[in-house]
C-alpha cells in the first residue's frame, strides 16, 4: 500500500472534511474561507476570535432594559467584552479554559451611565436558550501562530459561534488510524503548539467516514468516547436530507482549491475522481451520524451549558449514556399522578459509567429547570449507602460549582429537611432511620428530588 502522505491529504479532504462541511453547512452552519476567516480576526494568524462578528453579536444580543426603556452598550463596552474574552490571563490551559468557560457561560457585567445612572448590567456572549439568535461558522485550515513562533498549526475545520471558536476537528482518511487525529489535536492543545486557540474550545472531535471520537480540552487519549444516539425519525430525515443536498457552486469552489494544494498532476486526476463520488446521494457513515449527534447547534449549546463539568480543575463532557439518562429523567418527572405527585423511576449504570457526574449534570438542570423549580424551594437529596462515596459526591459537587450540604449526623440530617436550610444535601441511607427516631417529619412537597 502506497504511504504518499499526500494521498492521504486528498482522501482527507475528500471523504472526510467535504462530507463534514457539506453536513454542517446543510445544518446551519456558515461555510468561511480561509481568506474570509483570516480578514474576519483583523488578518492575525495569532487572533483566534472572529472579532467582526463577535463585534457585531455582541450589540445584536445585548441591551440594556432600564426604566421602561431600551439602550444600547457603548461601543467602549462592546470592546471591553472584546478584550475581557480576548486577554484571558493564560493560568495553564485547564485554568484558563476554566476561565474562558464562565465567562461564556455567565457573561459579565459591564458598568455605563444611562439617564445620568451609572450602574452595572449584564451582558452575555451566547444566547443559550436560543439558538437561532446565534451566528454559526465553519472554516477549514484555519491557521493559528504557534507560541513564540511564526509557524502556524491548521486543525482541519474550526467551528465558530458568534466568532469564539468553540470546536476543532481533525478529518481523517478511511486508511488512516483515527488515533492520528487524536494524538495531533492533544499535541496542538500543549504550550509550544496553539494552546490559545484551545483556551476557548469546548469540543475536540477525530474523525474518518467509518470512526469518530470526541471529548473535551485536557481529555488523555484513552478518555476520548464515541457518541450512540438512535435517532426518531423526523431527525433521521433531517441527517439523510443534509448529506443529500450538495454544497453550494462557490464553497465547492473554495475546497477544492485547498485539495490541489496537496496534489500535484500526478494524483489530481485521483481527486478528481473522489470529488465526483460525493456529487450523488449516499448513506449516513459514523461520521455523519457523529457530527449530526453532537454538532447540530441545539445539541452542541446543551452539551457545553448542560453537560459539562470541572471536576477538581479536570474538565469533562458528558458521554451520550450520560445525557440521555439526565434527559430521560427531566421527562419523567414532568408527569404527576392524579393526587399531584410526581413519580419516581430507577436508572441502571454500570460500573465505571460515571454516575457521580450523571447525579451532577442532573442535580444542575433540576436546580435550573424553570418548570422545576418555579417557585424556588426544589431540593435535591443525595442518597448514597457509603461513607466514601458520601464524600467523593460531596467533593464533585464542590469542585463543579456546587455548594452542597453534607449530612453528617443523622441530627443534622434532620435539621437539613425539616427546616429548609439548603437545597442540596448529600448523606447516607442508614442516617433515615436513625433520624426517624429522633424525631417524627413528614414532607409530601412535590419539589424533593
Amino acid at each position: 500500500m502506497s504511504t504518499d502522505p499526500r494521498r492521504f491529504q486528498t482522501e482527507e479532504v475528500f471523504l472526510s472534511q467535504i462530507p463534514a462541511v457539506q453536513l454542517l453547512v446543510n445544518l446551519g452552519w456558515q461555510y468561511l474561507s480561509p481568506a474570509e476567516a483570516m480578514a474576519a480576526r483583523g488578518s492575525k494568524r495569532a487572533n483566534v476570535l472572529l472579532e467582526e462578528v463577535l463585534r457585531a453579536q455582541l450589540k445584536r444580543l445585548n441591551s440594556i432594559q432600564y426604566r421602561g426603556a431600551v439602550h444600547p452598550f457603548t461601543e467602549e463596552n462592546i470592546h471591553a467584552a472584546i478584550q475581557r474574552l480576548r486577554a484571558v490571563p493564560n493560568d495553564g490551559l485547564q485554568r484558563t479554559n476554566e476561565a474562558v468557560y464562565n465567562l461564556l457561560t455567565l457573561g459579565i457585567s459591564l458598568e455605563q451611565a444611562v439617564d445620568g445612572d451609572t450602574k452595572a448590567f449584564s451582558l452575555g456572549y451566547i444566547d443559550w436558550q436560543r439558538p437561532e439568535n446565534n451566528v454559526w461558522h465553519v472554516s477549514p485550515e484555519f491557521a493559528v501562530e504557534r507560541t513564540r513562533s511564526f509557524d502556524t498549526v491548521r486543525p482541519d475545520l474550526v467551528l465558530f459561534v458568534n466568532g469564539i471558536p468553540l470546536v476543532t476537528i481533525e478529518c481523517k482518511a478511511p486508511s488512516e488510524l483515527l488515533e492520528q487525529g487524536i494524538s495531533q489535536t492533544i499535541r496542538n492543545q500543549t504550550e509550544d503548539f496553539i494552546p490559545a486557540l484551545f483556551h476557548h474550545i469546548q469540543l475536540v472531535l477525530a474523525t474518518n467516514r467509518n470512526s469518530a471520537r470526541y471529548a473535551t480540552v485536557g481529555t488523555a487519549a484513552k478518555f476520548w468516547a464515541a457518541w450512540k444516539e438512535e435517532l426518531p425519525s423526523a431527525q433521521e430525515a433531517e441527517l439523510r436530507a443534509a448529506i443529500s443536498k450538495p454544497l453550494p457552486a462557490l464553497v465547492q469552489a473554495s475546497l477544492f482549491e485547498l485539495v490541489q494544494a496537496h496534489v500535484n498532476e500526478g494524483t489530481a486526476p485521483r481527486a478528481e475522481q473522489t470529488r465526483a463520488s460525493y456529487t450523488v446521494q449516499r448513506e449516513p457513515t459514523v461520521q455523519d451520524r457523529t457530527l449530526y449527534g453532537l454538532l447540530r447547534p441545539q445539541r452542541l449549546l446543551e452539551l457545553t451549558f448542560a453537560y459539562t463539568v470541572f471536576d477538581g480543575g479536570q474538565r469533562k463532557v458528558a458521554r451520550y449514556q450520560q445525557v440521555f439518562a439526565v434527559q430521560k429523567v427531566l421527562a419523567a418527572i414532568q408527569s404527576r399522578t392524579n393526587d399531584g405527585a410526581r413519580e419516581g423511576g430507577i436508572v441502571w449504570h454500570t460500573q465505571g459509567s460515571g454516575k457521580s457526574l450523571t447525579m451532577v449534570m442532573l442535580a444542575r438542570q433540576l436546580a435550573l429547570d424553570p418548570a422545576v423549580n418555579r417557585s424556588g424551594e426544589a431540593r435535591i437529596v443525595l442518597v448514597t449507602d457509603r461513607t466514601d462515596l458520601d464524600k467523593q459526591l460531596g467533593n464533585t459537587f464542590a469542585a463543579c460549582g456546587f455548594i452542597p450540604h453534607r449530612a453528617k449526623t443523622a441530627r443534622e440530617l434532620l435539621s437539613l429537611v425539616a427546616e429548609r436550610k439548603a437545597q442540596l444535601i448529600t448523606t447516607l441511607v442508614h442516617k433515615f432511620g436513625r433520624a426517624s427516631g429522633i424525631k417524627k417529619f413528614t414532607d409530601d412537597s412535590s419539589e424533593i428530588f
